[in-house]
């Protein structure tokens, strides 16, 4: 399974990189399958640097705040007035309430929405979904809004993706036994931050180690904050291969 990291920028796009989108791609069947991981604020443009998006198979929302999903509508644009046509309906994954708050978004009627460009579905806290060669657990998490970290198997390998979580014990699960967990880390560790939103460097590194990662990349840092800070907090807390997420870098699970 290849990770491409099209967004990685925390809260808003930064300068070097759109907010949270992840490709995840593996040949299966002769062809390559494709699923994005969020779709995030100026996600979509970056991403037509990689593939051509109208070969994505899927898309997985962790949640619905804007920089993790509102490219889906400039997405479904380009589904459905494509000059070659509309693109066939395609699956979108997220919370509930999905199809009203992306209508809702794009200043459409709820009905019909985007329904006729995407498939919407709503995760089911332990049920697996299958995607091609791709197995997807969406494991219920703590933020302010109804979010989800993501367990995305295929190929033999294992990515935990944390969305935007405060600590909690099903950050745990999300990550054990990954070969690479992508985790989020938005707070300062020496700051006073609000509880029952985000982690910081040290919760990443602190999870890394509690769930027997193989590899942690610390993603979804705000503009505002240097990045080697959060993985020097990360590093204090777990001796295991660590790294900041950038755009357009690549790994191999």
């Amino acid at each position: 399974m290849r990770l491409t990291v099209i967004g990685c920028s925390g809260s808003f796009p930064g300068p070097d990189s759109p907010a949270s989108c992840y490709l995840l791609e593996q040949e299966h069947e002769g062809r390559v399958w494709r699923v994005l991981v969020d779709l995030g604020s100026g996600a979509l443009g970056a991403l037509q640097q990689y593939v051509d998006p109208l070969t994505v198979d899927a898309v997985l929302l962790s949640h619905l705040h804007a920089d993790h999903c509102l490219d889906l509508c400039g997405f479904y644009v380009m589904r459905k007035y494509h000059p070659d046509g509309p693109r066939p309906i395609l699956p979108v994954w997220g919370p509930s309430g999905t199809a009203g708050r992306m209508a809702r978004a794009y200043d459409l009627d709820e009905d019909p929405g985007m329904t006729a460009e995407f498939d919407f579905r709503t995760w089911t806290p332990g049920a697996e979904v299958s995607i091609g060669p791709f197995a997807v657990e969406a494991v219920r998490v703590e933020h302010p809004v109804e979010a989800y970290g993501l367990r995305v198997a295929a190929g033999g390998a294992l990515l935990a993706y944390t969305g935007d979580s405060a600590r909690c014990p099903e950050l745990v699960r999300v990550a054990t036994g990954a070969d690479l967990l992508l985790a989020e880390a938005s707070f300062h560790h020496e700051a006073d931050n609000p509880p029952g939103i985000h982690l910081t460097g040290a919760d990443c590194g602190e999870l890394a180690g509690a769930a027997g990662v193989d590899r942690l990349v610390i993603t979804h840092v705000p503009p505002w904050f240097d990045p080697t800070d959060m993985l020097t907090a990360a590093q204090g807390a777990w001796g295991g291969p660590a790294e900041l997420a950038r755009a357009g870098a690549t790994y191999e699970l």
